[in-house]
């Protein structure tokens, strides 16, 4: 279960694990906290579909519901809305107060409820999410952290959320490295040692980008044979993904070769894990997963190994 906070996030951090567990015979869900609705325009190429108008939350949630449905059709994942309102991304100083009744500002409490039940539906032995900072601040990105956390806390606890179906306990949850400054600098170096112009170059040496902690890593997949699922998700945004843009700026080969993984943090986990040095990391997300199941746990022999 990978879960996001608005459409478009799912083909631009993980979209390439997906594809690939998908491909192995995972079923893979995506949760999508938001509708996206007061995302703008960000493809200056974009226009908006006959039939549909992007001025109104209840148009942009129209357009961006079809886009995020080829996305998943382009990753082979189902997919699910936890039917929360965008809360925008604040900007001034001072900052404008969050518009009422979005994602943000629903009480934790009551925003993790549908992602449990959910959780307790699908029944996941691996969950990702984002990291506390939201991997960048937007308000829905941090509480769609807060969330994903509070709902692998609790989805197998039988005395919360009681009415929320039957207790279901996640193995691990990771968080996503979408953008982490390691890839950026080796697709960068990559870019300039094939005599090529690099998109990254100027944020990679700005001091925003030196301030920016780099959070651990401990799971590489190897994902470079599905960068065209993840390419073909990225472009089915069409409302925010510009296909001139830095997403298609790297040629794929370069990538490959310097940058083949999707990088992630193990956040949790519920089950006894390999030992592993300093300088070893995990290949995949079902590390100690299947040897879990192996044990003799039968409710979960019994499920297949979700993601």
């Amino acid at each position: 279960m990978a879960v996001h906070a608005h459409p478009d996030d799912e083909s631009s951090k993980g979209a390439a694990t997906t594809a690939r567990y998908v491909a192995e015979g995972v079923e893979v869900l995506v949760v999508t906290c938001t509708g996206g609705e007061r995302g703008d325009i960000l493809n200056p190429s974009y226009v908006v579909p006959e039939g549909h108008e992007f001025d109104s939350l209840e148009g942009r949630s129209a357009v961006r519901r079809e886009e995020m449905a080829r996305s998943a059709a382009a990753l082979g994942v189902r997919h699910r809305w936890l039917g929360f309102v965008d809360s925008g991304l604040p900007e001034g100083d001072p900052l404008p107060p969050l518009p009422e009744g979005c994602f943000a500002l629903v009480p934790l409490e009551e925003a993790a409820e549908p992602l449990v039940r959910l959780v307790r539906e699908f029944r996941p032995h691996v969950m990702t999410t984002y990291d506390p900072s939201g991997g960048y601040p937007h308000p829905d990105h941090i509480r769609c952290h807060e969330v994903s956390a509070a709902a692998f806390a609790a989805a197998g606890d039988a005395t919360r959320y009681s009415t929320a179906g039957e207790p279901w306990e996640p193995m691990k949850l990771y968080y996503n490295h979408g953008f982490s400054m390691e890839s950026l600098r080796a697709v960068h170096e990559g870019m300039e040692g094939a005599g090529l112009e690099s998109p990254f170059g100027d944020w990679i040496e700005s001091r925003t980008a030196r301030e920016i902690p780099e959070r651990e890593v401990t799971t590489y997949v190897e994902v470079s044979d599905y960068f065209p699922q993840r390419d073909e998700a990225l472009r089915a945004h069409a409302s925010q993904i510009d296909p001139e843009g830095f997403f298609f700026a790297v040629p794929r080969d370069i990538e490959a070769d310097v940058w083949p993984w999707d990088s992630y943090e193990l956040a949790e986990s519920n089950i006894p894990l390999p030992q592993r040095a300093h300088d070893e990391y995990e290949d995949g997300l079902f590390v100690g997963v299947r040897e879990a199941l192996d044990a003799g746990d039968e409710d979960r022999r019994t499920a297949e190994v979700n993601a």
